[in-house]
């Protein structure tokens, strides 16, 4: 039962399902299950864990950021991992949407976006993709390492708006349906070049 499992927790956790993953439409009980039992202090630094687990992006030494708790929750359910997957994620800065996935499948890749953008090093094709953060574009390197027709879920960047957006690999392209607005932080490593303007 899913309120047994979700008993034991701190009143933080508990609080970030209640006020803010359920009443998003976040309710699948495996999402729930897995919020509660990772511990999101663990991924921030020192001096914001107090704040670990309110409705914000924190930012991250290095430059990245965690999104807010309802992103990853939607990511997780939108992804619908299936145990016997090979699952990359793209991390911003903090592994804690990988610790969440890690016994959903069976296997992580945890790639940050400079080994997005690097060439592959071989092994057996992702069959699903989560980016932790939004993207105006995904690598073309980092598709070659999906499976045909593997899922994707990530934020999309279009001008300055972020969307919650899932999809498949096709044809070595991402074709991928926005699902919702949300406050997603952007990945600059996956911007598109600029052009030239007159």
């Amino acid at each position: 039962m899913l309120e047994t499992t979700l008993s034991p927790t701190n009143p933080a956790r508990r609080a970030m399902i209640d006020s803010q993953l359920r009443t998003s439409g976040v309710n699948a009980p495996f999402v729930l299950s897995r919020m509660n039992a990772v511990a999101r202090e663990d991924f921030v630094p020192e001096s914001t864990r107090a704040t670990a687990y309110m409705d914000r992006a924190i930012r991250l030494e290095g430059g990245g950021a965690l999104p807010a708790p309802v992103v990853q929750g939607m990511m997780l359910q939108e992804a619908a991992p299936k145990g016997d997957e090979v699952a990359i994620v793209v991390t911003n800065g903090s592994s804690y949407l990988a610790e969440l996935l890690r016994p959903l499948v069976a296997e992580v890749i945890e790639l940050t976006p400079a080994d997005a953008t690097s060439a592959g090093t071989g092994g057996k094709p992702a069959d699903l993709l989560l980016v932790d953060g939004a993207a105006e574009q995904l690598p073309e390197s980092l598709l070659a390492r999906l499976a045909d027709d593997a899922r994707i879920v990530t934020g999309v960047v279009e001008g300055s708006v972020t969307r919650l957006a899932i999809g498949r690999k096709t044809d070595n392209k991402a074709a991928l349906f926005p699902v919702q607005d949300l406050g997603i932080p952007r990945i600059g490593a996956f911007d598109a070049p600029k052009g030239w303007s007159f």
